[in-house]
This record gives C-alpha cells, sequence and structure tokens, in this order.
C-alpha cells in the first residue's frame, strides 16, 4: 500500500473530520478523526501527514492509518513525570549552585552532589538490568542510604527516566523522606554550626596522606 504525504487543510473538530491536500497534485482526501493515530495529538488546520488511499463502505476515496508526519505526540503521564523529574531536579542543583556562587557552600557540596546523583542513576541502571536478566540486585536500603546522602536527584531521574522503583507505594514513600532528611541537612549546613562542622570534615579530607 502506497504511503501518501499531504497537509490537513480542512478540519472540524467537533464532528472529528476534514480533508487532506495532497503534496503533489491532486484532490482533496476525507479524513475521519477514528483513522487518526491514537498515539499524537488530535488533528489541526495545516499538520502534515502521511495516510493510505482506501475506500469507505460506499466506495468513496479517503484516508486510512493516517499520522503526523513529525512531531505532534501526545503528551503521555510518563512523558510529564520525565520532564517533572528533569526540572526538580535541575532546579535543584541550581540552588546549590547558587549557594556556592554566595559563597555559602564550599564547591565540594555541588561536586558532591553530582557526583552520587551520578552514581545512583547507574545504580538504578544495573539493578533494573539485573532485575530483567535475574541477576543480583541491590538492596533498597542501599538505594535508599545512597539517596539520603544526596544522591536523590539521579535517583529521581532514573525513576522517571527508566521506570524502575516508581510504583512500588512502600518504596516511593521512604524514598520521599529521604529527599526532606537531605533538604534538611543541606540546611543545617547553612547554620554557622554546621558550616564549621563541614568546614572541619573537609579539613580532615585534605589532611589525609594520600600518599
Amino acid at each position: 500500500m502506497t504511503t501518501e504525504i499531504g497537509k490537513i487543510t480542512k478540519w472540524n473538530d467537533e464532528k472529528g473530520f476534514g480533508f487532506i491536500s495532497p503534496k503533489e497534485t491532486g484532490r482533496s482526501v476525507f479524513i475521519h478523526i477514528n483513522d487518526f493515530s491514537k498515539r499524537h495529538k488530535r488533528p489541526t488546520l495545516g499538520l502534515s501527514v502521511t495516510y493510505n488511499l482506501s475506500k469507505d463502505s460506499k466506495g468513496r476515496i479517503c484516508a486510512k492509518n493516517v499520522c503526523p508526519e513529525k512531531g505532534h505526540k501526545r503528551v503521555t503521564k510518563a512523558g510529564k513525570q520525565k520532564t517533572a523529574s528533569l526540572f526538580i531536579s535541575s532546579a535543584f542543583l541550581l540552588v546549590v549552585a547558587g549557594l556556592v556562587y554566595l559563597d555559602l557552600l564550599p564547591i565540594g557540596v555541588l561536586g558532591f552532589y553530582l557526583a552520587i546523583s551520578l552514581l545512583t542513576f547507574g545504580l538504578y541502571a544495573k539493578d533494573k538490568s539485573a532485575a530483567q536478566s535475574g541477576g543480583w540486585r541491590t538492596s533498597e536500603r542501599t538505594l535508599h542510604l545512597i539517596s539520603l546522602i544526596g544522591g536523590w536527584p539521579g535517583a529521581l531521574i532514573a525513576q522517571s527516566q527508566l521506570r524502575h522503583k516508581s510504583k512500588k507505594l512502600s518504596f516511593r514513600i521512604v524514598y520521599g523522606l529521604t529527599i526532606i532528611l537531605n533538604c534538611c541537612i543541606l540546611g543545617w549546613l547553612l547554620t554557622p554550626e554546621g558550616n564549621e562542622h563541614l568546614e572541619n570534615i573537609l579539613k580532615q579530607i585534605r589532611d589525609i596522606d594520600w600518599g
């Protein structure tokens, strides 16, 4: 069956039908909403589409298997979750970067969040692969612990992008608590007492004889 290319030049969204003008010369072709891709948003005027020519029950030429030539995909719940996870994680890391810029936190804190988030994403990916292949799994306690110490942005992205550990309610509740606790710890580090404690830890790390 030959695939045609055209543009929707007439569309009645209330009644759910319209006409496609072929890219090459030719008569407009009738299109019904039932023959439009369910994976995409509803048709709009001017939308470029691909379709197959067919005939309806009365023998009239019509378009079947109509699909947008590019883009126009339906925004799914999973797609919204992916966007939200990237936004929240990026916003948090930008806040930490801002605190570093204002000299309220040492740059090492931002570096730690970035590194531990990458590690956390890797652990989630490894655990999902192990779950599918029957290999050795990473314990939920380990995943929660690494989120607690700062890897929760990476975990949030992994849960939405990899669709792993995103449906189990008990896991999600504990994971949410690790985010709250980590943010509380970060807030404490901004206090004079917390900042002094952090500086002492960093000093001890710098004084270690790595040779």
